[in-house]
């Protein structure tokens, strides 16, 4: 371990202190500090901030992050940011309600329980917790999990809730060729030993809030939505929210029945799946063309609705605007988008199914 320094941000008044051996970000997360974040890597710039004092130095990063000209004004990237003196540092986006709501980082040993074939190509991986036998999280947010007998890591959503804080459950999709997906489709078993670094991720209900909801999702995007939705249920939050969940065929949808019990649990709720692409001798009744259309035709005004979307790029990205046009704020937007790691440029942790950026959409 190096020398530690204190970092004071304003103009939130919040004192934490750092190691020179870690990124400042690291070191909130260490003492439970929810600053905004989001790849962790340098590429997306939730967690840029304005250095008023101090000696600090940054690891390589992309310039769409933080280019020159933003250099040289004093910004930096708080998840490449490492300390060597005492620090004053002005959070330009921060949830003010939220930042010390967090959960301090945990490293957790655990041991495969399950895995279960949602789809022909999404899988359900339960671990049980082995030490410490239980862990603190957000529904909605996302944890590491390592590579068995190596130290990389990748990131995937959690898909229980805290009731459930013995075990660790995750949708994945299976990409051929992926890091962890493929280790998941082929080798991994009942009985493995895993390691998990948790909670991350700012993707979750804010509940003083009480507007109504619009959730958006594809693919394993399923998962943060699975939880936020099945916490709501538990916690008797009955406002009122609609879930868009967006496949191409009628073998892509999942978590039917399940939903559909769900609507009856939590009232005010209502799921609509649509298909884009259905096969022509599939039996489908239901909505049909590209979640975004569906919307379009189904929502009137939206005006005080907040907008919670978790799935692939494209679908976050084709939604955004969409909502915008039916009266949703943007600074009530909240999204994570699941990459692949070949589209997060540099990127170490983002492999298959996991959380790119949770922020809001502005």
């Amino acid at each position: 371990m190096g020398e530690k320094h204190k970092v004071h941000f304003d103009p939130v008044d919040i004192e934490i202190e750092v190691d020179e051996e870690e990124t400042v970000l690291d070191a909130a997360f260490r003492q439970g500090v929810m600053l905004m974040h989001g790849c962790r890597q340098g590429q997306c710039a939730a967690c840029k901030a304005f250095l008023l004092d101090g000696d600090m130095e940054m690891d390589p990063f992309s310039t769409f992050a933080l280019n020159e000209t933003e250099e040289d004004e004093g910004f930096v990237l708080l998840c490449r940011s490492f300390a060597y003196s005492d620090l004053e540092v002005e959070l330009i986006a921060y949830h003010e309600d939220m930042l010390e709501a967090g959960v301090p980082i945990q490293l957790v040993y655990a041991e495969v329980e399950e895995i279960e074939a949602l789809t022909h190509d999404i899988k359900r991986l339960v671990l049980n917790l082995v030490d410490p036998p239980e862990m603190n999280f957000i529904p909605g947010q996302y944890a590491e999990l390592y590579i068995p007998g190596t130290d990389e890591h990748r990131a995937y959503s959690m898909a229980n809730t805290t009731s459930s804080d013995d075990r660790a459950e995750f949708i994945i999709k299976i990409y051929p060729g992926g890091r962890f997906s493929s280790l998941l489709d082929q080798d991994l078993k009942v009985g493995d030993k895993m390691t998990v670094k948790v909670p991350y991720g700012m993707f979750m209900l804010r509940e003083k809030s009480e507007g109504d909801i619009v959730f958006v999702g594809g693919g394993s995007g399923m998962a943060p939505i699975w939880s936020i939705l099945n916490h709501m249920a538990e916690k008797g939050i009955e406002r009122k929210a609609t879930y868009y969940y967006g496949a191409r065929t009628r073998k892509d949808l999942f978590y039917l029945d399940e939903l559909q019990e769900l609507e009856e649990r939590l009232p005010g709720f209502r799921f609509v799946p649509a298909l884009s692409d259905p096969e022509p001798e599939e039996e489908w009744d239901g909505e049909t063309g590209l979640i975004t259309d569906v919307i379009s035709r189904l929502e009137g005004d939206l005006t005080g609705t907040e907008a919670y979307l978790a799935g692939p790029p494209p679908m976050i990205d084709a939604a955004i605007p969409v909502l915008g046009t039916k009266g949703i704020d943007k600074d009530s937007v909240y999204y994570d988008k699941f990459t692949t790691t070949g589209e997060v440029e540099g990127s170490e942790s983002k492999e298959e199914s996991g959380p790119d950026f949770s922020g809001r959409a502005g």
